[in-house]
């Protein structure tokens, strides 16, 4: 469904321009000097093409990027070496011994659309994947966000080698964003054609808390992403500082 196969080979010329993936490893790394966090090793969940894990590999971090996608591995592979990547669902994390840190970004949270599995994969992380005293980062997009900014909307892109449309539905008794997307991309003197759907679940930060909770975490902040702000009515991310 989210398998992101075909989609892996324009990921990044679609999302170089909506996210500064440097501007985010600066912003963690700003969240450990806050937090008076040291980490050596840590674990990018949900990593993708390795746009944040290796920017971290580069600032001298022990980095493994782990996503579900075969493809978006072998991309972010591709694109230098000093990270470890490993083909994983984070929904069924399995690791074999903790880390410092654990990070998992951009909506990687909200591809786990129920939520007893994500109590589960926050439960492994806290009891497994960290140390103690390790510091678990990552982020959402807000219900307001899937809900309203998405909503219903369709979404037009064209430029000389990819064209989209990208059509939305929110589903409001199950939370959820049902995205389709058809792509026409340059091969040669002719294009491609695929689609790809995608579902996230909107979770409120209440409900983002209470699983934390539940899962054993003793210490949660909520900010708007980039900045160390608490999150307001129509916040469109927010990020998560867990112990």
């Amino acid at each position: 469904m989210n398998s992101y196969t075909d989609f892996a080979r324009v990921y990044d010329a679609l999302m170089r321009d909506d996210i500064d993936y440097e501007a985010w490893a600066d912003y963690i790394e700003a969240i450990f000097k806050r937090y008076g966090a040291c980490p050596q090793k840590i674990y990018d969940l949900a990593c993708g093409t390795g746009n944040i894990t290796l920017p971290l590999s580069r600032r001298g971090y022990d980095m493994t990027g782990i996503d579900i996608s075969e493809d978006m591995l072998n991309i972010a592979a591709e694109k230098g070496s000093g990270a470890v990547f490993v083909k994983q669902n984070i929904a069924d994390l399995r690791v074999p011994s903790a880390a410092d840190a654990v990070t998992c970004m951009i909506d990687g949270v909200n591809y786990i659309i129920s939520p007893k599995a994500l109590y589960g994969a926050f439960k492994r992380i806290k009891t497994a994947a960290l140390d103690d005293g390790g510091i678990f980062i990552f982020d959402i997009s807000t219900e307001f966000k899937l809900k309203t900014v998405i909503g219903e909307n369709t979404f037009i892109h064209s430029d000389e080698d990819i064209f989209y449309s990208w059509q939305n539905h929110y589903i409001e008794n199950r939370n959820m964003s049902d995205m389709f997307l058809t792509f026409f991309v340059r091969q040669g003197e002719s294009y491609s054609r695929f689609e790809e759907r995608h579902l996230q679940r909107a979770y409120s930060e209440d409900e983002i808390r209470f699983l934390l909770d539940k899962a054993g975490f003793n210490s949660v902040d909520a900010y708007e992403e980039l900045t160390f702000e608490k999150p307001k009515e129509q916040t469109q991310r927010i990020v998560f500082v867990c112990r």
